[in-house]
């Protein structure tokens, strides 16, 4: 193979996303950002449909926005602990909230689209692994409450969280999880 990259594969091969609670200060910049998010733009996107947007939630937002989601699950029903957890959403230095916005085609189906979008947080996480940051990929309350995307967020009614992706300097390595047996997941067809 000509095109093998090998520093690439180590990469994939060894890549572990950084819980937030181990992101530290400081925040990749505006300008570091948008070269995350242009890396993270290059998915497959069937139709060229970019079925997908950011919104980046920079220091004061995300101190805002904790408290709101705490009274938010609160107001659901849930008890302070389960609260407190899902404030914590808002804790690391920075958040990219990935925004599916599905785009009316013959051709192309909104899951696809949604798929697209998923892909997009993947490359997010990892063009800031590469790029030396710390970052991981989560959903919880903030992005399954369908109306707290649209209430805080500025989301219209066909848009969806697909994910927030927490962004930060690294602290310590996280430590190594237990990792899929791909063999037993895996049947082939003749």
């Amino acid at each position: 193979m000509t095109y093998r990259n090998d520093a690439a594969l180590e990469f994939l091969a060894t890549r572990r996303s950084h819980p937030p609670k181990m992101l530290r200060e400081p925040a990749p910049d505006r300008a570091e950002i948008l070269r995350l998010l242009t890396l993270a733009a290059r998915v497959p996107d069937h139709g060229k449909l970019e079925p997908w947007r950011f919104v980046v939630l920079e220091r004061p937002a995300l101190d805002r926005l904790g408290p709101v989601l705490r009274d938010h699950v609160l107001g659901s029903g849930q008890d302070g602990a389960v609260a407190d957890k899902a404030a914590t959403a808002f804790a690391s230095p920075a958040v990219v909230a990935v925004v599916s916005c599905p785009v009316a085609s013959d051709k192309v189906p909104g899951w696809e689209q949604f798929l697209s979008a998923g892909a997009v947080c993947l490359g997010l996480v990892n063009a800031a692994l590469a790029s030396g940051w710390g970052a991981a990929w989560l959903t919880g309350p903030a992005v399954l409450d369908e109306t707290f995307g649209r209430t805080h967020l500025g989301l219209s009614d066909n848009e969806r969280l697909v994910g927030l992706v927490h962004l930060g300097s690294r602290g310590e390595a996280p430590p190594e999880r237990p990792r899929p047996n791909v063999g037993a997941k895996t049947s082939w067809l003749e």
